[in-house]
């Protein structure tokens, strides 16, 4: 009874407190931002496309890319049409279940990139370590089992600490960002938060630590191997590996930078600091990455370069 009366007390609407009054610059602002996440959709599904169609590039690299490219639709979609409401909006509410439903699309999103990276990075170090034995080790059902587990661990190891974060009462609706995330939301309890504190830790090392702690250990087995090579199989060791590894510094870089933000208190920090924290975790790896493979894979550019050109004519 206490508890359904402590959620009964909870508020049903959020502010998001970084948005700032724009004027009539709310237009352009809307205008940018709605051409950027079109920008994002296009490169994208343009990637996807390539890849289904093609059937030369129905290979496990490629399948993983094109993973990549789908987990970046669905994070963006959990991000810009709020966000784009929120510009052209005076009050910037949200409710309760947006909310909830804006922080696990965003977290399996953020959870889901890295585990796709992961595999990807143990694909590159059978292509490099264990060539002969490559077509053995990636078979089509090896890499239907990696492909579900990068998207079902992550959903599934999600719903609990979501759950515990909904069933908090909470004294306040506050939350200094522009989407949903859930340790500013914890931090809003009126109630201790041990078990909520102790569950978000134990998820994020399974789903965030484990996977970045993996793919360096790849490489670094990687490494190894090329050393005891001659110049030539290294610069293609190199070549190979390099979209996935500027893919996957890029968005440690960019999550290093979303989980230190939201360790702090937003309001303490510079807003224009703040806004650049907050929009790159969703922003820059699904704007770079089909950029990233689309242009640095010989395969797929040529793809996309023939495509282009049927469409033309």
């Amino acid at each position: 009874m206490s508890g359904r009366l402590a959620n009964d007390s909870s508020p049903f609407y959020f502010q998001l407190t970084l948005f700032r009054e724009l004027g009539a610059s709310r237009y352009l602002f809307f205008s940018l931002t709605l051409l950027l996440y079109a920008v994002i959709v296009s490169f994208n599904v343009v990637i996807i496309l390539v890849i289904c169609l093609e059937k030369t590039l129905h290979e496990p690299m490629y399948v993983f890319i094109s993973c990549l490219s789908l987990n970046s639709l669905y994070g963006s979609s959990g991000f810009f049409p709020r966000f784009l409401m929120d510009l052209l909006s005076d009050t910037h509410l949200i409710s309760r279940p947006a909310c909830f439903t804006q922080i696990y699309v965003i977290y399996s999103y953020a959870s889901c990139e890295l585990f796709v990276l992961s595999i990807m990075a143990y694909d590159r170090y059978v292509a490099i370590c264990k060539p002969l034995r490559y077509h053995s080790i990636m078979s089509p059902r090896t890499m239907c089992m990696l492909v579900a587990a990068a998207w079902l661990i992550p959903v599934f190891s999600l719903g609990g600490p979501l759950y515990l974060t909904i069933r908090l009462p909470l004294c306040g609706n506050q939350v200094p960002r522009f989407f949903c995330i859930s340790w500013p939301v914890v931090q809003l309890s009126c109630v201790d938060t041990s078990i909520n504190n102790f569950t978000g830790l134990f998820v994020s090392i399974a789903t965030v630590f484990l996977p970045l702690c993996f793919v360096l250990y790849t490489y670094l087995r990687i490494l190894l191997v090329c050393q005891q090579k001659s110049s030539e199989f290294r610069g293609k060791a190199l070549q190979t590996c390099l979209p996935h590894i500027v893919s996957f510094v890029n968005y440690s870089i960019t999550l290093f930078c979303e989980v230190s933000l939201s360790r702090y208190k937003a309001y303490q920090l510079d807003p224009f600091i703040v806004i650049i924290l907050s929009l790159e975790f969703i922003i820059i790896p699904c704007l770079l990455n089909p950029l990233i493979y689309g242009l640095k894979l010989p395969k797929i550019r040529v793809m996309i370069y023939r495509m282009g050109t049927q469409w033309e004519c």
